[in-house]
C-alpha cells in the first residue's frame, strides 16, 4: 500500500512537472553554459559536475514544479484550461482528471513558496549571495507570471519579458558566473538566444489555446491574443515571428567571431520561421505537431551554442 501511494506520488509529479517544456528552455540553457566550460576550460571537473547538478535540480523545482503548480491552479481558476484542446497547451490536466485537486494544489504550491522563501532568506544569512540571487529570479518569474494581483501571463508581452525572459535568461548565466566567477560574452550570448527562443515557442504554445483564453475569468490576454483581437485570427502567429525575428537578428552580435555558432542559429530560426508560416493555426493537432518539432529545434540551437563558442 506504501509503495502503490509513493508511486501514485511521483506520477503525479512527473505529469505535473511538464517535463518536455524544462528540457526544452531551461536544461537547454543550462547545458549551453556548463558544455563549453567542460570542452574549452580548466575547471575541476567536480565543482563543474556539481554546479550543473545544483542549477539542473533549482529549474526542476522552480521553472517544473512551482511554475507549474501556480499556472495549473490559476489557469483553473479563470476557467482557460478547461476549454483548452489540451493536447501540448492547458497545462498539466491533473486537476482537469482528478488527480490532485486545486484546493491541495495551491496549498501545496503556498508551502513550497514559503520554504524556498525561507531557503533564500538561509542562503544570505550564510553568505551564498549568488544562489540566493538565482533563486529570488526564480521565485519572482514563477510568482509574478500566473498569481495576482500581478499575474503577467494575463497580459501582453508583459509575461514573457518581465517573467519569462528573465528566469530563462539568469539560468542560462548561472553557470559561468558560479564556475567562472564571472560571465563571458559567449555566455551572455548564449543565454539571450536561448530566453528569446524559448519565448518564441511558448507563443507557438499559446496558438491552440487563444479561444480559450478568450473566454477565461479574467480573459486571459496573452501576447496571441492580443495580436489575434487587433488583426484577426491569422495574425495569431504574430508573436512567435515577432520573437523569431529577435532570436534570428542575434547573428548580428554573434557576427563572423562565431560563425559556426552563427550559421547553426540562423538554420535553426529559420527552420522554426517556415514552420510558424506555414502551419494551419485553426488545426490544433498540426500547430502541436509543429511546436514539437520547435522544441527539439530549441534544444539543438542550445548544444549548437555550447558547442561552437
Amino acid at each position: 500500500m506504501l509503495n502503490q501511494s509513493l508511486l501514485s506520488h511521483i506520477k503525479n509529479s512527473w505529469i505535473l512537472l511538464r517535463s518536455i517544456a524544462v528540457v526544452s528552455s531551461s536544461v537547454t540553457t543550462i547545458v549551453s553554459t556548463v558544455l563549453p566550460i567542460f570542452l574549452y576550460y580548466s575547471v575541476a571537473a567536480n565543482h563543474l559536475f556539481f554546479t550543473f547538478l545544483l542549477l539542473l535540480f533549482g529549474a526542476f523545482l522552480i521553472h517544473g514544479v512551482l511554475t507549474h503548480t501556480l499556472n495549473d491552479f490559476v489557469d483553473h481558476q479563470s476557467g482557460t484550461d478547461q476549454n483548452s484542446p489540451a493536447i501540448l497547451s492547458g497545462g498539466s490536466r491533473v486537476i482537469q482528471t482528478g488527480v490532485i485537486s486545486a484546493s491541495n494544489l495551491w496549498l501545496f504550491g503556498k508551502w513550497l513558496i514559503f520554504f524556498l522563501g525561507l531557503i533564500t532568506i538561509a542562503l544570505i544569512l550564510f553568505g551564498y549571495y549568488k544562489i540566493a540571487l538565482l533563486l529570488a529570479i526564480g521565485l519572482w518569474g514563477a510568482i509574478s507570471y500566473s498569481l495576482p494581483p500581478l499575474r503577467f501571463s494575463y497580459r501582453p508581452f508583459v509575461g514573457e519579458w518581465f517573467s519569462t525572459f528573465p528566469s530563462v535568461l539568469v539560468l542560462g548565466l548561472a553557470g559561468a558566473w558560479l564556475a567562472l566567477d564571472s560571465i563571458p560574452e559567449w555566455a551572455l550570448q548564449n543565454a539571450v538566444i536561448n530566453a528569446l527562443f524559448c519565448i518564441a515557442w511558448v507563443m507557438v504554445h499559446h496558438i491552440p489555446d487563444r479561444d480559450a483564453d478568450r473566454k477565461a475569468t479574467p480573459v486571459k490576454k496573452t501576447s496571441v491574443v492580443w495580436a489575434h483581437e487587433k488583426f484577426g485570427a491569422a495574425f495569431s502567429r504574430l508573436p512567435a515571428l515577432l520573437y523569431f525575428g529577435l532570436t534570428g537578428l542575434c547573428a548580428l552580435w554573434l557576427g563572423f567571431d562565431r560563425i559556426w555558432a552563427m550559421v547553426g542559429m540562423l538554420a535553426m530560426v529559420g527552420i522554426a520561421i517556415f514552420l510558424v508560416i506555414k502551419m494551419q493555426i485553426e488545426d490544433d493537432h498540426q500547430v502541436s505537431a509543429y511546436e514539437k518539432i520547435i522544441l527539439i529545434l530549441a534544444m539543438i540551437n542550445g548544444v549548437w551554442l555550447g558547442v561552437f563558442i
